[in-house]
């Protein structure tokens, strides 16, 4: 969950091209797709798991972002976009292997990594980030894949960092962050490293 006390810095990170980890979920979970059960099901899980973390406000609001955003690309996210789903069905964690164009440069981005807050702490994120990283791999091939992030997760950025990821300055000419208070953010990340 985002914390939330903490100053917003956007923080960018950048993974080599190396192969990705091999991603392992823990017994009682298993990776499903969009559409899996439908698309309108997927967009309302996409939706409440990612306002359940408090990337949007309500589940409105992101099923809106979700159908501006992502929708038009409706068969690249029957490819693309990966749930964490309970042996009982529900899809308790996304993450979308996508891309960002910025000054007419197409670049691979990991989008919107959630898991829900009662299922935080026992591996899901981590696998998820793997599976994702993998496939981003496989789509896009050996290339510099990139995220973004905040100093309001900095828990996330432990776990991007245990998949190759690295916080990156500039990220010009590939997204519009500007690198001003890298600094300031390192240090806030760094205090909460045990």
């Amino acid at each position: 969950m985002l914390d939330k006390s903490l100053p917003y810095i956007d923080i960018i990170m950048r993974r080599n091209p190396a192969p990705p980890p091999v991603p392992a979920l823990p017994p009682g979970y298993r990776f499903g797709f969009f559409g899996e059960n439908g698309d309108e099901k997927s967009i309302r899980d996409w939706a409440e798991i990612e306002a359940s973390v408090l990337e949007f406000d309500d589940t409105g609001s992101a099923e809106k972002y979700f159908r501006r955003e992502f929708l038009p690309y409706k068969n690249e996210l029957y490819r693309r976009m990966r749930f964490i789903i309970t042996t009982d069905g529900r899809r308790v964690g996304t993450a979308t292997s996508w891309w960002q164009i910025y000054n007419g440069i197409r670049n691979p981005w990991v989008h919107w990594v959630a898991v829900r807050p009662e299922f935080q702490s026992k591996g899901l994120g981590r696998a998820l980030i793997y599976e994702v990283t993998r496939l981003m791999h496989e789509i896009e091939g050996e290339t510099y894949f990139y995220l973004h992030t905040q100093t309001w997760s900095y828990k996330a950025v432990f776990l991007y960092e245990s998949a190759g990821f690295e916080i990156t300055v500039p990220c010009l000419p590939v997204c519009r962050y500007s690198s001003e208070r890298l600094e300031e953010a390192r240090a806030i990340i760094n205090s909460y490293r045990r």
